[in-house]
């Protein structure tokens, strides 16, 4: 599951930073438009890998913190 997990959030970043690469391109020139749309979908796609393994972090130390509730 973690695998899967990690390639639908790989590619939903990748496709985000690449609209927004290639709109930013696309203000200055149709060149710039292409050339922004790949560097943003590899930026978003490393975001999207890294973000994967820090939520896992996250969520491995929440099922370890003791509970607050007072009846220990």
């Amino acid at each position: 599951m973690s695998r899967l997990k990690r390639v639908f959030s790989r590619a939903k970043y990748a496709a985000i930073g690449a609209a927004a690469g290639g709109f930013l391109g696309g203000l200055a020139s149709r060149n710039a438009a292409s050339t922004g749309a790949g560097v943003g979908a590899l930026v978003g796609a490393i975001v999207g890998e890294k973000r994967v393994d820090v939520s896992a972090v996250v969520d491995d130390v929440k099922e370890k913190k003791p509970s607050r509730s007072g009846d220990d």
